[in-house]
């Protein structure tokens, strides 16, 4: 073993003092510094190493090696001078670099420890099970996830090969194949069922050196996916499918800020993702408010709300849903339609309607809503007659929902899968209604087709014709009529031949008609055929208990109708709802609700008082004041009350300057009912517009 003194005690003797002393074939004699504080001083001295302030008093004693530290180049000769024959100086530059390289490798050495430590640190807390074999199929590495899904233990299986291990590996196929094998299902010996990726390792060459598979039990992939809680997360797994979805779809962030749009979202906007991304959620808005915004502001979804979006404003309809994971709001998901195809459709279906509105009834005793004493019973007596062939006969003011009944009659009749035929006999005059219900033959009048037509009793065969305002029929046309009730059987206009017709009679009225039997309006013969099964439906007024129901039934329909999302009324507007009498009933219910949503802001989602109209400043004053009344002996009740109506609507007209639209708006009736009233009470038309 050789002697070695060291000649500098700073960092690099230090250093080299230590290099020293871990090698085995060399013995450190001594070591020197002028300074007695030197850290290789204070380091030989803690450790029982020889040490001086003076080189020379060192250098003759049995010294085999000198390596000089200091640096100094006069040290170094002189050092060469006086050493002894046959010993060997290191100069102080070879003793530095061999420093520097050794405190390299030492920090290497640290640097690849703590980089190993992190790669068996990823490797083995990872959830997924990894295994690793070299080019001839032993294993090499195998994680802690490995180990808990295969059952097997680290230590047993390195360096066995892998079908040592698992018999039906196909990682050895890896190798052979050079090919990546992504997400194939494979059963364990345990029985456990994973999802595994098999991949080649091949290094800058394109030389195999081995191949690894990567695993996950399909049960902790289950687990995992019930636990992603972040909209971020959701994104990823959906992005793939939001992305070849044909819907247009828009997914925002909590604040509103654009996060995801699809190739389908650009064709209808026209808007690319710079557009978009990053953006606040108004930005793709041409007209309208944005539904992003609020469903984040009341964390509730909207549907079918119209807009205009885009540089070319696209119409378009747009249904948009919070994302809530664990109550916590991470964004909005919107997918928009395109209202183009929408009109088209519904082109098609207003088509479709009006050929199916004669043909069919759309409406059931479902759709009746009251809870009222006197329209229950209504709705009982009609649910009786829909049972019987007999002649139905519906009374009521109008807009109380004749019709309504007259549908859910046919609906709930044995005769509900044939035809539902409707006829307004005011709004047609007496020839032209003769030919409606009769048809005609050919050559029957000026005009008429050849071949002659069908008249509605034959169409409504075997099915339900609904003859509204029965009252205002001629006596001619009751003639006729009471001959279909009577005989089942038709003639057309200009026939001769009787045509049996199998047809159950709906007939609605609004008026008196046993006034109109007195008065010589109204056949008594027909009355009593038609009066088989009277139903009196009950005015509005009479029924206050229903306005809640009957207002949240229209609001509903109302939005379907508009696009909108209210969601009904507050406790004040229902209160002055009730207040009100109603002349006008459930149409004009519906016509008040229909106005205050059109009105409402598109945030507003309840109907308040200031939405509605002032109601009592519509009200054509009904209470009879004391003057006003005239009473004589033996006049009814409805005499009485005819000359009040003839009165008020007189009062009106005069107010109006005789302008029939603004005197039957404020009377709330129907243009058609003021004419028919004009002409009942023989009001002067003078001036009439």
């Amino acid at each position: 073993m050789q002697n070695v003194l060291i000649v500098g005690a700073g960092k690099g003797g230090l250093t080299v003092l230590k290099i020293v002393m871990a090698a085995d074939i060399l013995n450190i004699y001594a070591i020197a510094d002028i300074n007695e504080h030197a850290p290789g001083i204070v380091f030989a001295k803690k450790n029982g190493i020889h040490t001086s302030t003076n080189w020379r008093d060192l250098i003759h004693n049995n010294i085999d090696i000198i390596i000089d530290t200091t640096g100094d180049q006069a040290v170094f000769y002189e050092l060469y001078e006086e050493k002894p024959k046959g010993v060997v100086l290191v100069p102080g530059s070879v003793a530095h670099i061999t420093a520097e390289l050794m405190e390299e490798k030492e920090e290497l050495v640290n640097r690849f420890k703590n980089e190993s430590y992190k790669y068996d640190l990823i490797f083995n807390s990872t959830h997924d099970g990894m295994i690793v074999i070299n080019e001839n199929g032993m294993i090499t590495l195998f994680n802690r996830s490995a180990e808990r899904v295969t059952g097997l233990q680290k230590e047993k299986v390195i360096g066995k090969h892998i079908h040592d291990v698992i018999p039906t590996s196909q990682l050895p196929l890896t190798l052979q194949t050079k090919k990546v094998d992504r997400n194939q299902e494979f059963l364990l010996q345990n029985g456990r069922k994973i999802i595994t990726s098999r991949i080649p390792m091949l290094n800058e060459s394109g030389e195999l050196f081995g191949a690894f598979s990567i695993f996950k039990d399909i049960t902790e992939v289950v687990d995992l996916a019930e636990e992603v809680t972040n909209l971020k997360e959701i994104q990823i797994m959906l992005e793939a499918i939001i992305q070849s979805s044909e819907e247009a779809i828009s997914v925002v962030d909590e604040k509103g800020r654009g996060l995801l749009i699809n190739p389908a979202y650009t064709r209808l906007t026209g808007l690319k993702e710079e557009d978009v991304i990053g953006k606040p959620a108004t930005a793709d808005i041409s007209e309208g408010e944005s539904m992003h915004m609020k469903v984040l502001q009341t964390r509730r979804p909207v549907r079918g709300v119209s807009m205009k979006v885009g540089p070319n404003k696209k119409d378009v309809i747009v249904n948009v849903a919070p994302v809530i994971v664990d109550g916590r709001l991470n964004g909005s998901v919107g997918v928009i339609h395109d209202m183009s195809e929408i009109q088209q459709l519904t082109v098609e279906l207003d088509r479709a309607r009006q050929i199916i509105r004669t043909l069919e009834a759309k409406y059931s005793f479902d759709d009746i809503i009251g809870s009222s004493e006197e329209f229950q019973l209504a709705i009982e007596q009609a649910k009786l007659g829909a049972k019987t062939p007999a002649t139905v006969l519906l009374r009521g003011e109008s807009g109380t929902g004749k019709e309504l009944f007259a549908h859910a009659i046919h609906n709930d009749s044995n005769r509900k899968y044939n035809k539902f035929v409707r006829v307004n006999c005011a709004a047609l005059s007496e020839s032209l209604l003769e030919s409606e219900l009769f048809g005609y033959e050919e050559g029957a009048f000026s005009g008429a087709k050849r071949g002659g037509k069908r008249g509605l009793f034959e169409e409504a065969n075997n099915g339900s014709i609904f003859l509204d305002e029965i009252g205002e029929l001629s006596a001619s046309m009751q003639a006729k009529l009471l001959r279909v009730l009577q005989e089942k059987e038709i003639v057309r206009v200009g026939g001769t031949t009787p045509i049996p017709i199998n047809v159950r009679v709906i007939a609605a009225t609004n008026v008196n008609l046993e006034k109109g039997i007195v008065n010589g309006k109204v056949r008594e013969d027909l009355y009593y055929r038609l009066n088989k099964i009277p139903i009196q439906i009950p005015p509005l007024r009479h029924r206050k208990e229903d306005i809640e129901s009957l207002a949240q039934h229209l609001i509903t329909k109302i939005n379907q109708d508009y696009g909108r999302n209210v969601e009904g009324l507050t406790k004040e507007a229902l209160i002055s709802l009730r207040s009100y009498d109603w002349p006008g009933n459930v149409r004009e219910l519906e016509n008040i609700l229909g106005r205050a949503i059109i009105y409402m802001h598109y945030s507003e989602t309840f109907i308040d008082v200031r939405h509605l109209p002032m109601l009592e400043g519509h009200r054509i004053e009904n209470q009879v004041q004391s003057e006003d009344i005239e009473l004589f002996d033996n006049r009814h009740l409805s005499d009485l009350v005819e000359d009040y109506e003839a009165k008020i609507v007189k009062q009106v007209l005069e107010a109006n300057k005789y302008n029939k639209t603004k005197t039957a708006k404020q009377l709330n009736i129907s243009l058609r009912s003021l004419y028919y009233k004009v002409e009942k009470y023989k009001i002067a038309k003078d001036g009439m517009q």
